[in-house]
C-alpha cells in the first residue's frame, strides 16, 4: 500500500470484477462495494456489483419493518463504501477504512468466490490462519477435508 493508501488488486481478482460489473466495458473501471461492517470485522470485503445486488435482494425479500431487515440494511448499506478500481488496476482506501482494520503498509488478499477480502497480514495469520488449523487439527489426521465437498449438492 502506497501513502495515498492505494493497493494493487491482484488480475485475477480484477477480472472477477470485470465479469461481476454489468455496466462494465473494455477500456472503464469496474465498480465495486467495499464492506467494512460493524466492529467485530477485522477486513474488508470487496462485493462485485452483481454480488452485492444479490446480498440487497436477499435483504429486500425480507419482511419491511422487521429488525433483520432494519439490521442488515445498515450492516451492509451503512457500512459500506462503493468505489471503483482505478485506470492502473489499483484501489484507493480511504484512511477510516484503513484504519479500521490497522491496515498500515501490506495488505494481504484472499478470494472468495466473487468476493475477496483484504486483511492485515498479521491480523489474518493471527486470527484466521490459527482457527483454520484449530479446525483441521479438530478433525483428526485421517479425516480429508475435501471429503465435506461431496455433501454439497451436484459434487
Amino acid at each position: 500500500m502506497d501513502s495515498k493508501g492505494r493497493v494493487s488488486i491482484p488480475a485475477s481478482f480484477r477480472r472477477v470484477l470485470e465479469a461481476g460489473d454489468p455496466n462494465w466495458q473494455s477500456g472503464s473501471n469496474p465498480e465495486l462495494v467495499i464492506v467494512y461492517g460493524d466492529h467485530r470485522r477485522k477486513y474488508l470485503e470487496c462485493y462485485t456489483m452483481e454480488a452485492i445486488d444479490e446480498v440487497d435482494a436477499k435483504i429486500d425479500a425480507l419482511p419491511r419493518g422487521s429488525r433483520e431487515r432494519k439490521m442488515l440494511q445498515r450492516l451492509f448499506h451503512g457500512q459500506s463504501f462503493p468505489t471503483n478500481v482505478d485506470e492502473t488496476g489499483r484501489l484507493v482506501l480511504p484512511a477510516k477504512l484503513r484504519k479500521k482494520i490497522g491496515l498500515e503498509d501490506e495488505a494481504f488478499f484472499i478470494a472468495a468466490g466473487d468476493t475477496f477480502q483484504i486483511w492485515k497480514p498479521e491480523t489474518y495469520e493471527t486470527e484466521e490462519l490459527a482457527a483454520t488449523e484449530e479446525w483441521l487439527d479438530s478433525l483428526g489426521d485421517d479425516v480429508d477435508p475435501l471429503q465435506f465437498l461431496d455433501a454439497v449438492e451436484g459434487g
